[in-house]
């Protein structure tokens, strides 16, 4: 199987995500005559929730950027009802945020991706440098210090066992420990406060949103390339996938539950 098909992109189809940015979308004042960036837009599912919102919106700009071609040719064929939203669609990496943009922006939205940046305080003296004065800097993720509520620590537990074996009774593979990454960092909230502030932003709303993953979601998370990688290092992705998805399927019959809940951070800031 092709690494392109190992994307996020299956996972941001399903309600749950899709409600859960919504509601993330609702704490951001996005609105007319604004310049709004969408960072890291991968394929296009936030940037399609923000055009539905300012459909009517003639005079707003919507920059869709990611580094991934591949990954902006499928936002522009899924956004063609743009009407009188403009979107623009910019190839490009969010360490390079400032030299991208050659006007300021009103508003950057960078969802489920803060997580992977390694110099968090980089990116955002990037952002400070783009966001107009007054103007806001919203990201979610739900890879941080309290993204796994402690009720959820057997599933998680039980699921890398099943899928190690999996891996061994049906590949004979283990994954190798000498290529596995150096996690990131997983920030607290209070951490992500103090790095908006130190670099210029003032923290207007904070919250926790508390998410009811299927084991779809589950599955399609395990078919993620960075997931993948991130848990089975070394691996062949297709055949870490298929451990990890036989794993999650058995972990799910084994406790009897439909839904493994999972915290997203919702944070606002506005430039000072």
């Amino acid at each position: 199987m092709a690494t392109e098909e190992f994307n996020f992109k299956p996972f941001t189809r399903h309600q749950f995500y899709h409600s859960l940015t919504d509601r993330f979308l609702d704490m951001v004042n996005l609105g007319p005559d604004q310049r709004i960036v969408d960072l890291a837009c991968g394929s296009g599912s936030v940037t399609s929730q923000i055009v539905r919102r300012l459909i009517d919106a003639r005079d707003t700009v919507i920059i869709a950027i990611d580094h991934s071609a591949t990954a902006l040719r499928d936002a522009m064929e899924d956004i063609c009802d743009a009407r009188d939203s403009a979107v623009e669609f910019v190839q490009s990496r969010v360490e390079q945020l400032s030299e991208t943009l050659r006007e300021p922006v009103d508003t950057v939205v960078y969802c489920n991706a803060i997580h992977y940046v390694e110099d968090k305080d980089a990116l955002v003296k990037e952002v400070a440098k783009v966001v107009k004065p007054g103007g806001t800097f919203a990201f979610n993720t739900s890879f941080y210090d309290g993204g796994n509520p402690p009720e959820t620590r057997q599933f998680y537990r039980k699921w890398m066992l099943r899928a190690a074996r999996n891996l061994r009774r049906d590949h004979g593979l283990s994954p190798v420990r000498a290529e596995r990454v150096e996690s990131r960092k997983h920030l607290t909230p209070e951490e992500y406060c103090a790095l908006l502030e130190r670099n210029g932003f003032k923290v207007v709303s904070q919250k926790t949103d508390r998410v009811l993953v299927p084991i779809e979601g589950w599955q399609d998370i395990s078919r993620f390339e960075d997931f993948i990688k991130g848990v089975m290092p070394g691996v062949p992705l297709d055949k870490a996938s298929d451990a990890m998805v036989k794993g999650v399927q058995g972990v799910f019959e084994e406790l009897n539950v439909k839904y493994i809940p999972r915290n997203w951070l919702d944070v606002v800031s506005v430039k000072t």
